[in-house]
Formats: C-alpha cells, structure tokens, sequence
C-alpha cells in the first residue's frame, strides 16, 4: 500500500510534532545499527539498508511538508527497517498512515503524545 494519504492543515499543525518525534526517532535508531554479519559484503548490504531507510524518512518529512503522508515513504522505509531487525520502528513508521484518524496517544506512537489542541 503506497498511496499517499493527504492531511488536513489543522490536523498537520496539532500533529507536526508527534510526526517528527516518529521520524526523528527513526533516524536516529537506524544509525546506530551495525552490520548484522562481518565481511565487506554485510557492511555494503547495510548501509544500503541504512540509506533507504534514512531516504524513506526524507520522502515523509517532504510528504508531511506538503501536507500528505507519504506511501512510498512509509513503505521505502518499514521495509528497511525490517530489514535490519527493527520491525517495532516499521510499526510505528507504518501507523503515520493513521495519525489523523485518532485523537488519542494511540494514533502514531507507543510514547506520549500532544495531541491536545
């Protein structure tokens, strides 16, 4: 499911900052991982999965900019990060898709939100 979900500009501004804290966090995790084997081979596979997850996180933050969830974002970048073993932050990348559907801390993340206008 790639398709890009518009987000109304009043549900943007009250969730801009749950949306960032999921990316952020996202970004920040990824970078931190290491090659799951030794070898040249494991280390060129990683940071290719690294750069496509970090690439996902841009394709959203561009999305979100414009006032949409981006699909492809979403998708581009919960595949890499199954892919280096963090299918909880593929989880939580994967609910953006619903961030505006919800008013409760329960829309986007496991942490706590601000949801409150």
């Amino acid at each position: 499911m790639t398709t890009d979900k518009p987000i109304a500009p009043d549900d943007r501004s009250r969730l801009d900052q749950v949306f960032m804290q999921v990316v952020l966090d996202v970004q920040a995790q990824v970078q931190q991982t290491a090659p799951a084997q030794p070898g040249n081979l494991a280390a060129m596979f990683h940071r290719e999965t690294v750069s496509d997850a970090l690439q996902g996180c841009a394709m959203l933050i561009a999305g979100w900019n414009q006032g949409r969830v981006d699909g492809a974002g979403v998708a581009r970048s919960a595949k890499a990060l199954r892919a280096l073993n963090l299918t909880p932050l593929a989880e939580r990348v994967e609910k953006l898709r619903s961030i505006d559907e919800n008013s409760t801390d329960e829309n986007s993340t496991d942490e706590n939100s601000t949801n409150e206008p």
